[in-house]
């Protein structure tokens, strides 16, 4: 698998290459992808959009009552060691 920075950037340009304009920001454990969605966005553009996002560790839509959505998805930089992966205050 892709380095986690790669991902995110593959998924801002493929983002872009169907026509939404992605936003990337990086944070200290993940790199957020976002983009403002079209309401005449067409059925086949949508499973397009999708099929980019599922490559993401999370993703999803944040639709707002005027009738604004924003396409998001997020990439891990950190993957949780094998061992011991309850967090601090929980280890023995």
């Amino acid at each position: 698998m892709p380095a986690p920075e790669v991902r995110a950037e593959a998924i801002a340009a493929r983002l872009s290459a169907i026509g939404l304009t992605a936003r990337v920001e990086q944070h200290v454990r993940h790199t957020s992808i976002e983009a403002e969605v079209p309401q005449s966005l067409p059925a086949e553009t949508w499973r397009e959009v999708l099929e980019v996002v599922a490559q993401a560790d999370r993703f999803g839509l944040l639709a707002t009552s005027l009738g604004g959505r924003t396409l998001w998805a997020v990439v891990h930089k950190v993957v949780p060691a094998t061992g011991d992966v309850r967090g601090p205050g929980h280890q023995r």
